[in-house]
């Protein structure tokens, strides 16, 4: 199972719309990035939008149970005379973590990056997979069990 590590960073991100905040986030204070997570079959697969990061500037890590994403969306190099008139496009480093629960299996994370989107895909652990035991003959009055 995923959880989500703050509840209150989808306020901060309303907040920081509303009051029409830009600022870039930086490594201290990242700005957080948008996500969708669900189960298909025995993996959990987690997408992050990241419009513009090159893949070189994507950050994958996995400690304990905590698994962080952190990415850098620098400005784009303008030649010179070239003045911006509009700057809307959200810069500086971006970062999530989720806590994965005990039943998912770390060592087996697989992570693709295409367009813009990094899909991550977490297989569930063999031993939190469901499985049939199968009960063996009744010998010399004992019951076996076999699993």
């Amino acid at each position: 199972m995923l959880m989500r590590t703050d509840p209150f960073r989808e306020f901060d991100r309303l907040a920081q719309l509303v009051t029409g905040g830009t600022a870039p986030g930086t490594w201290s204070k990242p700005s957080p990035m948008p996500m969708d997570a669900y189960r298909s079959g025995d993996e959990y697969v987690v997408v992050f939008d990241l419009p513009g990061v090159s893949a070189d500037a994507i950050d994958l890590d996995v400690e304990r149970n905590v698994l962080t994403v952190k990415a850098e969306r620098r400005p784009a190099a303008l030649a010179e005379g070239v003045e911006m008139q509009v700057s809307e496009r959200p810069l500086g480093v971006f970062s999530r973590q989720l806590f994965l629960g005990d039943t998912l299996d770390t060592e087996g994370i697989e992570a693709a990056y295409d367009n813009g989107v990094l899909t991550l895909r977490i297989p569930v652990a063999a031993q939190a997979k469901p499985r049939k035991i199968s009960i063996g003959a009744k010998t010399d009055g004992q019951q076996q069990i076999d699993a």
